[in-house]
């Protein structure tokens, strides 16, 4: 779920998608497939994110480009679909200032949480939203609240300890302590809870392509003007390398990883959709594994396994009441 974006679905169920009985086996099999290839895309944040600080990127800087070059296209989207940008003031303050705070502060947080924690630590650590948001939903939302859920939340978060403990830190700059990345974490998670439930609000007004451009724009601003007057001014990637991994990351995980998704959520409901994008941790943990040896002790593959069978639990679950 990397990313601090507006996923529609990749919340424990942020509003219902019903597809109709009839959906046809091959658009069914088109969906899933959609599903896993945004989990997939979304799974490549970390290693991509660790390539890029070992070629020099300051770490803080990381999501100010990755917004600006994945808010190319969508520009380039909105000169031939003009009312992408008919908004009222209403969505330009709440979804651009609110939902672009959200956004900037993610981007700089889970920065830090994957060079502190390592790229799986950061990705379970991120799945403790879906969670949140749960146990949220009751007293903003006026959604129930069940014993399952609950009982879910403490996998998910028992999980989340054994994945951060159980982690290897090989390959990660060691100047970010263990603390500062799991408290880097832990807020890209409440960004993340704050983006969702800003969703369930103006996803069905204003739509997902509109909602996805007032984030990025509005993060991109707010980091724009953040970073320098904190002495961390994002400064132009220093080799082709890392112009490569900065342009990969911001077309894979902002705009092929959303395109995916959404097009998952027009062909199969909302819950398989999101169980389908779970696959997002395992995929980062094989990554970090394969290209930096950032292993995982016993104790924190259980923990993985905990985390990712406590989510897709909590979106079967859902999906089972709702019949």
């Amino acid at each position: 779920m990397a990313p601090g974006f507006v996923y529609p679905g990749r919340g424990w169920l942020p509003y219902r998608m019903t597809m109709p009985p009839s959906t046809p086996r091959s658009t069914r099999i088109a969906g899933y497939a959609c599903a896993l290839g945004a989990g997939v895309a979304w799974g490549t944040t970390g290693t991509l994110s660790t390539a890029l600080s070992a070629q020099g990127a300051p770490i803080t800087g990381i999501g100010f480009w990755r917004l600006l070059i994945g808010l190319v296209p969508i520009l380039v989207y909105g000169l031939l679909h003009r009312d992408l940008f008919r908004i009222d003031l209403r969505g330009w303050l709440l979804v651009g200032l609110g939902g672009g705070a959200l956004v900037a502060l993610f981007e700089v947080a889970y920065q830090f949480a994957i060079s502190g924690t390592g790229v799986a630590g950061a990705a379970a650590l991120l799945y403790t939203a879906p969670v949140i948001v749960a146990l949220l939903a009751k007293p903003l939302l006026g959604e129930r609240l069940t014993s399952t859920r609950l009982l879910l939340a403490v996998v998910v978060f028992g999980g989340v300890a054994l994945t951060v403990l159980g982690g290897s830190t090989t390959g990660v700059a060691v100047a970010i302590a263990l603390r500062t990345g799991v408290i880097g974490g832990a807020l890209a998670a409440l960004s993340y809870v704050g983006t969702t439930l800003l969703a369930r609000y103006t996803v069905p007004k204003y739509g997902p392509a509109r909602v996805l451009f007032l984030e990025i724009l509005g993060g991109l601003i707010i980091l724009g003007i953040i970073l320098p007057l904190s002495h961390n001014r994002p400064s132009l990637p220093s080799t082709p390398a890392a112009w490569v991994y900065i342009t990969v990351l911001a077309v894979v995980t902002v705009i092929a990883a959303n395109v995916l998704f959404f097009n998952a959520s027009k062909r199969i409901d909302a819950a398989p959709t999101a169980v389908a994008a779970t696959i997002e941790p395992v995929i980062a943990t094989l990554l970090a594994l394969a290209v930096f040896h950032q292993q995982l002790t016993l104790f924190g593959s259980l923990g993985l396994v905990l985390v990712v069978g406590g989510v897709a639990g909590g979106y079967l679950e859902e999906a089972g009441t709702r019949k």
